[in-house]
């Protein structure tokens, strides 16, 4: 089943690909990829990426529709490369494949979701905290899966693992109550 991207989201991402040189593969997080895999009501005007190949082509892809594109001044929503961000080691096989079947050069691929949770962990602001609420309620993650990823892909390689341990402690604790102790 093909996944539809909302107005006026997908106009905005059909000019991105008419301007795009190349083809541009590009790793999306955040709301954007709540929204189009899971109805996250939240409102959001960005793509946040972490990653985008060719490497070169970033620079092409936010002069288009970054901060102060025409783009952004037309639809209100950019692309975001997020610069200070955790998340885990082996997400690339994962990502999920939410480019329209129309497109010609950009390709979007979303973090799947127990990634994406894991990318929020270390920012742990009250909005991701709700963003995984909203996922719990849906159904959408795995309390168990989660543990094992986080020890296996995320807590190895980060530079805080203290600050990491707490932020799982309590969002194990506070949103998977039921399971909790």
């Amino acid at each position: 089943m093909p996944i539809e991207i909302p107005e006026p989201w997908l106009s905005f991402l059909r000019e991105v690909d008419h301007g795009l040189a190349e083809s541009t593969e590009v790793h999306c997080l955040g709301g954007f990829v709540l929204m189009v895999l899971w109805d996250l009501p939240r409102p959001t005007g960005d793509v946040d990426f972490v990653e985008i190949a060719p490497a070169k082509a970033s620079a092409d892809l936010l002069r288009i529709a970054g901060a102060g594109s025409e783009l952004e001044k037309e639809y209100r929503l950019q692309f975001h490369r997020v610069t200070v961000a955790e998340y885990p080691e082996g997400y690339a096989p994962r990502l999920i494949d939410v480019t329209p079947r129309t497109f010609r050069r950009l390709r979007l691929l979303a973090f799947e979701v127990h990634d994406l949770v894991l990318a929020k962990l270390g920012r742990n602001m009250p909005r991701d905290r709700e963003d995984v609420a909203f996922l719990i309620d849906k159904g959408a993650l795995d309390r168990d899966l989660l543990i094992q990823r986080f020890h296996a892909e995320l807590r190895p390689y980060s530079l805080n693992e203290s600050r990491l341990d707490a932020n799982l402690k309590l969002w194990l604790a506070g949103l998977f109550p039921a399971a909790a102790g």
